[in-house]
């Protein structure tokens, strides 16, 4: 007996495809074939640190390392950007649709790290979102970065946003214009120190930002900053996730799967659990070039302007906090409410335990 026709078997076609990205009249990723990725990728590592051209005054600045303000401290962190293969998909399944995802998945990604002091040994595994790095206003960020990319064998850099720095510590590449912390070639090391001041209170996105950043960042090269009022109380459950897409151009499968931190399908994406009567706090924010919105089932919270809200929208690397006090037991559904990014995977599990 046939079987039915699922919504996703129409969604993984040529057709439906080319339809919905006319309908949203944007492109997921700027490369149009993996072709076009392995230009880029030589291209990448045929760069070299130029000499720097003072074509400026500016150019030839120097600039003191910030130091935290009284009552602060130097928060410091060892982080490696490094090769691993990835899997989307790790269960090969999507438990909320109980379905099977038999489609070929791993592919090489780039991670960052985290290392105890002096990168004696990993902390923890590899991740996509690296790892979360806190401070509160008035303390330094501390990193020291290290370029292990061995398989891609490109520069990388760390480029933060909503914390304070100085051009050495943009971490930018600029061609002839880049600073010392432009161009972290592989097998190098460098120092980024950011300041937390009170304007930087949030949640903001680092990334990499060297010759091939667009490629690098698409392969999982990104993560998060969280600065937080001095003494401010941590949320009870507080989870950070990044809505972006694994295009073919980067996996060579033959679809795109929508994510949240590199994972596609629910029982993939992040399990988020809590109890009822704890602070809970989503940090959301949109990875890649598209629109995005957030939904969780069963929820409400406050946006900015004080408006109750259970949809919002984002845009790339913009960022909305969720947070509420936990009253609604039970399993719940948490999804980008753009269809074709949710039935391709970009959802997930939030569970409220009595």
């Amino acid at each position: 007996m046939p079987q039915p026709f699922q919504r996703r078997q129409f969604l993984a076609g040529g057709a439906a495809g080319a339809f919905l990205c006319a309908l949203g009249g944007e492109r997921t990723f700027p490369f149009s074939s993996a072709k076009e990725v392995a230009e880029a990728d030589a291209a990448a590592r045929a760069v070299k640190k130029p000499p720097p051209v003072a074509k400026d005054p500016v150019d030839t600045m120097s600039f003191p390392t910030p130091q935290p303000q009284p009552g602060g401290v130097a928060r410091e962190y060892w982080v490696q950007a490094r090769p691993l293969k990835w899997d989307p998909i790790p269960t090969a399944r999507d438990e909320w649709m109980n379905m099977a995802i038999p489609r070929r998945r791993k592919f090489m990604a780039l991670a960052y790290q985290l290392y105890s002091p002096g990168f004696a040994k990993p902390i923890s595994a590899p991740t996509i979102p690296g790892p979360t790095l806190e401070a509160e206003v008035g303390d330094t960020l501390v990193v020291h970065f290290r370029n292990g990319d061995h398989h891609f064998d490109q520069a990388h850099t760390m480029h933060p946003h909503g914390v304070r720095y100085t051009p050495d510590y943009d971490g930018s590449y600029l061609a002839s214009f880049t600073r010392a912390g432009g161009f972290i070639a592989p097998g190098d090391e460098f120092t980024y120190t950011w300041e937390a001041r009170p304007d930087s209170v949030g949640v903001w996105p680092y990334h990499d930002h060297g010759p091939n950043g667009t490629i690098s960042v698409a392969r999982g090269l990104f993560g998060t900053v969280i600065v937080r009022e001095k003494g401010a109380k941590k949320p009870d459950v507080e989870q950070v996730l990044v809505m972006h897409a694994l295009t073919p151009q980067i996996t060579f499968a033959a679809e795109t799967f929508q994510c949240f931190n590199g994972r596609a399908f629910a029982g993939n994406t992040p399990t988020v659990r809590s109890k009822v009567g704890q602070d809970v706090a989503f940090h959301v924010y949109g990875g890649d070039g598209m629109f995005h919105t957030f939904h969780v089932h069963g929820h409400r919270w406050k946006n900015d302007a004080g408006a109750d809200v259970d949809n919002p929208t984002l845009g790339p690397h913009e960022v909305i906090t969720a947070r509420w006090t936990e009253d609604n037991a039970g399993r719940w559904l948490y999804h980008c409410h753009v269809f074709s990014h949710q039935d391709a995977g970009m959802a997930g599990w939030y569970i409220a335990e009595p």
